[in-house]
């Protein structure tokens, strides 16, 4: 599996297929079960995130998978967030997270989203009187790179960032940004991004690779392409494995989510796909849209950005 990992400027590598905890309503038994059927598959890559409430059943599946010997911590990827509510102190927030994970580090800690939210406001829809005006992204990431420095975590990133907030990190930043994780799916390139992040030797990390099917938010447009179904036909495959395989062809690591172990199987065969050159034009040729657009991050009042052209630096 060593040959299914990219590197990162951090030192570390990554798995390009991951697997993601998210889901609403969460379910706390599902999400541990599926956690033990996916180490069985063969994922090592785990994302999770405080805001998902899934760290502790993570950090519990995992703990007993490694005291039974089925996987050593060194093995694991794990990567989870500094929500908004928390960038006030960073490491603290890290230190909860890793109570909740029963943890000695995580592997990679990301700034979730590019908000910064009043304390306590944790949910995913933050309200209007829970956003700070400003940002102020130096002191959010000093404490980010305290985090790095006293060895809570293995890797320090971002979420949701356009190229111009990356470019405009990198300004201040002492330790650069190891992985920026954003949607990207064959409907929702990220040309641009991948090549400034390319520029910078950050990691691109694709959630919703699949255009987030069986979300309320997703969609099932890119699986359910014809040029996608038609490409996936011709190497007897599945649109979702063509989708995935087009992530990792790009150099991204990939987070799917699934709970179902043949899904599970079935997005790991990704990996043992190739795509030719006619494909990777074909996939070209797909209208974008982006399918999570972060609209609950904008209003005309107490966000700092009062349009969604704001928020993603019209990289929308």
């Amino acid at each position: 599996m060593k040959s299914d990992r990219a590197h990162l400027n951090c030192g570390t590598t990554i798995p390009v297929l991951g697997f993601g905890s998210y889901s609403y309503p969460i379910d706390l038994k599902a999400t541990e079960l599926a956690i033990h059927m996916a180490l069985e598959v063969g994922y090592r890559h785990f994302d999770t995130a405080k805001v998902y409430g899934s760290e502790p059943v993570v950090g519990r599946a995992l703990t007993v998978a490694m005291d039974e010997g089925v996987v050593e911590r060194e093995d694991i990827f794990l990567t989870s967030k500094l929500w908004g509510s928390d960038h006030h102190d960073p490491v603290s927030a890290l230190k909860q997270t890793l109570r909740n994970l029963g943890m000695e580090y995580v592997d990679m800690y990301l700034v979730h989203w590019p908000v910064k939210l009043k304390p306590g406001a944790n949910d995913t829809v933050p309200k209007e009187e829970e956003f700070e005006p400003e940002l102020d992204m130096e002191a959010t990431w000093r404490g980010m790179e305290r985090c790095f420095d006293s060895g809570l975590c293995r890797g320090i990133g971002v979420s949701n960032f356009s190229s111009k907030k990356i470019e405009r990190l990198l300004d201040f930043a002492s330790v650069p940004p190891a992985v920026n994780q954003v949607e990207m799916h064959p409907m929702w390139r990220q040309r641009k991004l991948r090549e400034v992040c390319g520029e910078n030797k950050i990691h691109v990390s694709a959630y919703s690779p699949l255009g987030g099917p069986g979300n309320a938010w997703g969609s099932f447009a890119v699986v359910d392409s014809p040029i996608i179904q038609s490409i996936a036909l011709k190497h007897n495959a599945t649109p979702a494995q063509v989708a995935l395989q087009w992530g990792v062809s790009k150099g991204s690591s990939v987070i799917a989510k699934s709970f179902r172990k043949d899904r599970m199987e079935e997005n790991m065969g990704a990996l043992n796909l190739r795509l030719d050159d006619r494909d990777l034009l074909n996939i070209e040729e797909l209208e974008e849209r982006k399918i999570l657009r972060g609209d609950v991050y904008v209003n005309q009042t107490t966000s700092p950005f009062k349009t969604l052209e704001e928020l993603w630096d019209d990289e929308i």
